[in-house]
């Protein structure tokens, strides 16, 4: 089978808006707090992991680089919640996700490039890769559900999918 080349495109909130928020200041309403000597950005994604008895769970993932090209072979998703990654090192991260659809997922996979100051927040039962750090070990935030249910299913990618550097 001929390899799908994946390219991701610039993560910004209306392309991703298919798959969740994109978590970042630029563009955002703020307000000052602490007498001032602070700016306060609100509501930038919209956690959602209270679906049977389910708590927030405020993580640190620190990941691994990956190598280039990137072979796409497993997607994961949340049926109970959302899941929201945010860079603390202010490197770029790459983001796969799937679209919603018949056929084999391969076809709909889109990638997206983090500038290194936006994060993003899957919908629920949004397929999903899992971190993708990019270049060195970065350190990520990650709000998502705590609970004893189980909260991720995996499917495997049907065709080769492989990412490579650079623009679509």
């Amino acid at each position: 089978m001929t390899d799908r080349i994946l390219r991701a495109t610039e993560l910004t909130a209306a392309g991703f808006e298919p798959f969740g928020d994109v978590i970042e200041t630029e563009g955002r309403q703020w307000r000052w707090i602490n007498q001032a000597t602070a700016q306060r950005y609100d509501d930038l994604a919209r956690v959602d992991v209270s679906q049977a008895h389910g708590r927030p769970l405020i993580s640190i993932f620190r990941a691994s680089p990956q190598k280039l090209p990137f072979h796409v072979r497993s997607l994961e998703r949340h049926p109970l919640s959302s899941q929201c990654f945010y860079p603390l090192d202010g490197r770029s991260f790459l983001v796969i996700v799937a679209e919603d659809g018949q056929g084999p997922i391969a076809g709909r996979i889109r990638a997206f490039l983090s500038s290194g100051h936006q994060g993003v927040n899957y919908r629920r039962n949004t397929w999903h890769h899992s971190l993708i750090a990019l270049g060195q070990i970065s350190n990520f935030l990650v709000v998502d559900r705590g609970g004893t249910e189980e909260n991720c299913e995996e499917l495997s990618v049907d065709g080769e999918v492989v990412w490579v550097a650079g623009p679509q």
